[in-house]
């Protein structure tokens, strides 16, 4: 066998490679565990947009229409949003503060003129909206009561607008019977 002689400069140097190859190895394995993909800004700052509620507003104002309104709007904004009302509007009939459900019709009556026949005491003079009308307004239906009106009111803010009329034999107190007595009188 042969001797091999090898200074004592190149065992250290062979060491001290030995040593950042072990270190840089390890530096790479832990760094491949541990990598994670940071979103880029753009994607976090932008966030879902809310979606808008659909209304249909007719009656006394300015620009009659479907109007896209966001979420938690009032009446009042959306009667804002189709131009205010007209002089001859009735806004002392609409509850601006009710909050909009999508697909909601907002009627805005106008006033009746001076000698225009009156409806008959107890009879609205037109149907009374299930998803706008205020507490006296369904008070004066025929066969509701001021408790069967809150009852309405409830079930309108805990399962938002009315998409029917059908609806109304959800509520208690509203059978078949007062229920077809209603159909005529009343809209969603």
């Amino acid at each position: 066998m042969s001797d091999v002689h090898v200074s004592r400069r190149a065992l250290l140097l062979g060491a001290v490679a030995l040593t950042l190859a072990l270190v840089l190895a390890s530096r790479l394995l832990r760094d491949a565990g541990t990598a994670s993909v940071v979103p880029a800004p753009a994607a976090t700052a932008r966030a879902a947009p809310a979606p808008l509620l659909v209304v249909d507003v007719v009656g006394a104002v300015r620009r009659p229409g479907l109007y896209r309104l966001p979420q938690g709007s009032r009446i009042a904004d959306a009667v804002a949003r189709a131009g205010g009302a007209t002089a001859h509007a009735e806004l002392a009939l609409v509850n601006l503060a009710a909050p909009l459900a999508d697909g909601t019709q907002i009627v805005v009556p106008a006033r009746t003129a001076v000698g225009a026949t009156a409806p008959a005491p107890g009879v609205p003079a037109g149907p009374v909206h299930l998803n706008t009308a205020t507490l006296e307004q369904l008070d004066a239906l025929p066969g509701v009561g001021p408790v069967t009106a809150q009852k309405i009111l409830d079930y309108r803010q805990k399962h938002g607008a009315f998409s029917s009329v059908d609806e109304l034999d959800a509520i208690p107190g509203i059978g078949p019977a007062r229920l077809d007595q209603l159909r005529d009188l009343v809209a969603p």
